[in-house]
């Protein structure tokens, strides 16, 4: 993920920053608790394509921080 991308992308529902996780090609919003998909390379940012993070992803992020 180009970091220039990166830092001008923000989550489409609360604005806030993404956190671009390469294992699972996502840009995951804390805040919303959304994970936005990206494919070939794309991000696609749309709510309705998002997966929810889970209560032990939203966990693992607070013990990180």
């Amino acid at each position: 993920m180009d970091k220039q991308l990166l830092e001008l992308l923000v989550c489409p529902v609360t604005k806030a920053p993404l956190e671009w996780h390469p294992e699972q090609q996502e840009l995951v919003c804390y805040a919303s608790g959304l994970a936005y998909p990206v494919r070939d390379g794309i991000p696609v940012m749309l709510e309705s394509e998002a997966r929810q993070l889970s209560s032990e992803e939203r966990q693992q992020r607070k013990k990180k921080h």
